[in-house]
Parts: structure tokens; sequence; C-alpha cells
């Protein structure tokens, strides 16, 4: 195994307490060695996803999906940093220095149907998932299983790389999915955030031709600079399917929801074209939230209703490329891990521009 020196106590932010009243504050823990097939990631920069808030706060308990006692109360999945051990077996792929990211799936059987096909790796039942089933990134080192972390290419920051591992990957994946082609309309609610700003960007790079809705000159003015064509203020607009139909003439070929909240599932299907498609990212944590429309609607229509959720090895390779290319950048709002509960506050009440990023390693 190589290695460099490595403390044997490192910094973690450890989740107490239950429900909207968790906290993650900041504790002494061991470091732990990689064992066979894993390896040593000293984090330097994590992303803060509202996956991550949702599961410290138990936002998710009604539909049964709570943090695991695998994690250690150790939330978080989108890390980027140094590989400093490497384990038995994963020499091959890894050596010390290398630069490596971590993402939600953190690991999978490798042997079911859909592992075997390299791409649809997502559905692997026995996958674990970073800060979930398996030790989350908001900790200085991370053991993680080599054959399921990610290379981290030149021309890529960490800061950058580490949203890229979940937000990045997770909007690249749902632009595919819309099957909006170049020259075509897509329509993004929530363009401006954490997760619709990487969508304005990927669909952009990709050719589509974007209408951003969001709200206030701030975000205007955000959707605009990183490629929106059209920018739909929802404070100000008193019928936005109106609009998007003035715009694109018989509504949009696609209209990726990304933006948790009722307003924009009951909203998304007027938006459309015959033969649209809404691809459903964000997750309310309403249960009562449900993505469609009227039977009689989505039959004369023939619209398309598709999840869509993270992405494949292949999937973060691409979309990390996108930034290598310059073609893609996250917007990011940077602090460091002893502030995780307060960007969490801020997360709730809108007010982190772009994607959060937290420094972990000094």
């Amino acid at each position: 195994m190589g290695s460099v020196d490595i403390p044997s106590k490192q910094s973690a932010a450890v989740r107490e307490g239950t429900g909207e009243s968790a906290k993650a504050p900041v504790k002494q823990i061991d470091v732990r060695m990689p064992g066979a097939g894993e390896i040593l990631i000293k984090v330097n920069w994590t992303g803060l996803c509202a996956s991550d808030k949702s599961l410290i706060h138990d936002e998710w308990k009604d539909f049964g999906v709570a943090m695991q006692d695998a994690t250690k109360g150790i939330a978080g999945h989108e890390g980027a940093g140094v590989v400093v051990a490497v384990g038995e077996g994963a020499e091959s792929r890894w050596k010390v220095g290398d630069r490596a990211g971590v993402k939600w799936i953190a690991s999978t059987c490798g042997e079911c149907e859909f592992c075997l096909t390299g791409t649809d790796e997502v559905h692997c039942t026995a996958q674990k998932n970073s800060g979930f089933s398996a030790e989350g990134t908001f900790q200085e080192y991370l053991v993680a299983d080599a054959r399921y972390s990610s290379k981290i290419p030149d021309g890529v920051k960490d800061e950058e790389a580490g949203p890229i591992m979940c937000g990045g990957v997770t909007a690249y994946v749902a632009c595919k999915r819309s099957s909006v082609k170049p020259g075509q309309w897509i329509v993004l609610p929530g363009a401006g955030g954490g997760l619709g700003h990487f969508a304005v960007q990927y669909a952009r790079a990709m050719g589509m031709r974007v209408i951003a809705i969001d709200g206030g000159d701030a975000k205007r003015d955000l959707c605009k600079k990183l490629g929106a064509e059209v920018f739909i203020d929802y404070t100000a607009t008193s019928d936005i399917a109106a609009e998007v139909m003035k715009v694109t003439g018989a509504g949009a070929h696609g209209v990726l929801v990304t933006a948790a909240t009722k307003q924009a599932y009951d909203m998304a299907p007027g938006l459309l074209r015959p033969n649209g498609t809404v691809v459903v990212v964000g997750l309310p944590k309403d249960p009562s939230v449900v993505a469609g429309a009227p039977p009689i609607m989505m039959a004369l229509r023939r619209l398309n209703f598709v999840g869509s959720v993270v992405g494949s090895l292949k999937d973060v390779e691409e979309a990390l490329d996108f930034t290598a290319r310059g073609l893609v950048h996250p917007i990011l709002s940077k602090g460091k891990l002893t502030e995780l509960d307060d960007f969490m506050e801020k997360m709730s009440k809108g007010q982190l521009p772009g994607r959060a990023v937290l420094q972990v390693a000094a």
C-alpha cells in the first residue's frame, strides 16, 4: 500500500439530533485506512447538496428514506481531493497523488444486469450511497471504493469537481433524458438555483434553446450570463404558460423541473408542445406532490414524463469534460466545513446563489 503521512485523527461534521433541529457540528474522529480495493482520499472540497440537508433533517422520512447507521452520522456526496493511500488490488488504477472525486453512488455490486452494461449502474439494487448508506464527504479523510471513484481531469479545480459529482451530472443526465435536440426549446423552472444553473449551462452547451424561469433581477442576470436565451420572472409574470407559448409558438419540447415545489410540477405540463417531455429531478419533501397531468391531457397531447437521478461513472466523466473544455463552470458559494449548519439554513431560505461548496481539508 503506497501512502504519505496521514494523521490518526481528523475533523468531520457529525450529525446530532433528529428532524429539523438536527445539527452537524465538527468533531475529531479516527482516520480509517483503506482495505483491499479501496483508496483513502484527502477531501479538499465538498459540495453541499439539497439532498444532504434533506437527509440530515429527516425531510424524506415519510418516504422511508433516512441516513443509515453505516454513515456514522457523516453526510455528503460531492467530494473532491487527492489520493493519499492505495489499498491492495487498487494499484492498477490509482496511485498516491492522483486527484479523485466521490459521488452519490459510493459502490455497486458490479455483477447485476444494470452494472454489467457499464452505463446503467445507477439502478444496482446493492449500491451503497455516500452520506446515506456509507460514510460521506463531510470529513477530511474518506475511504472510498477504488473502482467507483472518479478521476478528475486537468483543468477542473477541486471546488468545481465536487459539485459536478452530483449536481452537475444530475443536470447533465436530465438534459439527455429530455430528448430535446439542438435548436429545440427547453424550459428550466428554478434555473438560477444549484441544479438549475448547471442545467442552463449543459443545455446551452448541448445546443438547446433555453427558457429560464426564476425570480428577481439577480437570477435574471445570472441565467442570461450562463446562456439562457429567454428569462421569465415568475414574480412579475401572471401567465407563464402564455409567455412560453408566445416565445416557442407551440410550446417547449422539454421541461426540466429542478425546483422541488408543487407549483413547478403543476405548471410543467402546460408548458409543453405535443410529444413534449417533462423530466422529474427536484424532490419535494411533501409526499402529496405528484408529477403528471390529467389523463385526457397526457393522452391527447402524447406527453412524456420521465424521472432522472444522478448518473453513471461514464456520465460523470462526460460531465467533467464539459468543464475541462471550458463550457460549464459552477457558480460557487464558498464556505468551510465548520459553517455547514449555517449553510444549510441559508439553503433553506434560498440565500445561496449557484452551488454551495465547503472547504474540508486545510
